[in-house]
């Protein structure tokens, strides 16, 4: 029988790179981590560290339970917070990462109101512009936005979300755009992130379709949707931004819609979370209520989540 703690001194040791650092993280001697990871070793018959006095390296046994122990260990912490959430509520803690633009502006306030609700449930929010390992940085879920390009995950649609050509009334006034053909050759202020950023279906007036393909070689680049947008203030072009961090500047007049008769293809947001058979409570939960409020928000302000 597998032990759970010798596995979680396991995953601490590989994760920091030291017996000391994951005695000091488990409130432990290094000696106490050490003879574990030693019985831990006999018990499944294999190595799976390599010890030196500079450095411990992973053996390809080692790197293989790493990568299950992560698994395992989640998996028991669900189970565990499960069985309490049946009883006491949602305990434990919720690992969630997202954009930072989308986090601040939408998944943090609803994180906030969430943690009103679940008082004894722990929150941990993480915003990066890259997609994390979940399993190996032990997240419970990533809220994610457009085409989902890994398969190894499971996706929960939560909405969608209309994006926006728009630029500075400024800008417009010295550069009109009135048709199809101006936009394809006006000054874009570019999301380097995307897979094919020149280059969109467009939906008309009628709804006919239509498509842009951007012709003037772009000047501006930038890897996060807020850099956009303070480009966009700034008066140099038009930017595509999503309708929820553009629809403040949009109602003051700080930005303006361009060519308002098109539309571009709505984009999706999904709750991604690593394990399909065993869906945490925290999680369900979580997904839940962030859909239930994101469709509520949207009605509310008139606008397309």
């Amino acid at each position: 029988m597998l032990n759970l703690q010798r596995t979680a001194m396991f995953v601490a040791v590989a994760d920091t790179g030291s017996f000391t650092a994951a005695a000091d993280a488990m409130g432990l001697t290094k000696a106490v981590v050490s003879f574990h990871i030693r019985q831990l070793e006999d018990e499944l018959g294999v190595t799976l560290l390599l010890r030196s006095t500079r450095r411990l390296t992973l053996t390809e046994a080692g790197l293989l339970f790493h990568q299950r122990g992560v698994a395992l260990l989640k998996a028991a912490e669900s189970l565990q917070d499960d069985v309490r959430a049946s009883h006491a509520g949602l305990t434990g803690e919720l690992r969630i990462t997202t954009t930072p633009e989308f986090g601040s502006q939408v998944v943090v306030p609803l994180l906030a109101e969430f943690s009103v609700l679940h008082p004894d449930l722990r929150i941990r929010h993480v915003s990066s512009s890259q997609h994390a390992d979940l399993i190996s940085e032990r997240f419970d879920v990533a809220i994610r936005l457009g085409a989902l390009a890994d398969s190894r995950y499971h996706a929960a649609l939560i909405s969608h979300f209309a994006i926006l050509p728009v630029a500075s009334p400024q800008w417009l006034t010295d550069s009109p755009v009135d048709s199809l053909e101006a936009l394809a050759h006006a000054d874009w202020i570019i999301h380097d992130r995307l897979t094919t950023p020149l280059r969109w279906q467009l939906t008309g007036k009628n709804g006919e379709p239509a498509t842009l393909e951007i012709k003037k070689a772009p000047r501006l680049y930038a890897d996060s949707a807020q850099a956009l947008m303070a480009f966009a203030l700034a008066g140099r072009g038009i930017a595509l931004l999503p309708a929820w961090l553009a629809h403040t500047a949009l109602e003051t007049g700080r930005l303006m819609r361009v060519l308002p008769d098109y539309t571009f293809a709505q984009q999706a947001i999904h709750a991604v979370y690593p394990d399909a058979q065993h869906v945490p409570a925290k999680v369900r939960t979580f997904i839940d209520f962030m859909r239930a409020r994101m469709t509520s928000s949207s009605t509310q302000q008139g606008l397309t989540f």
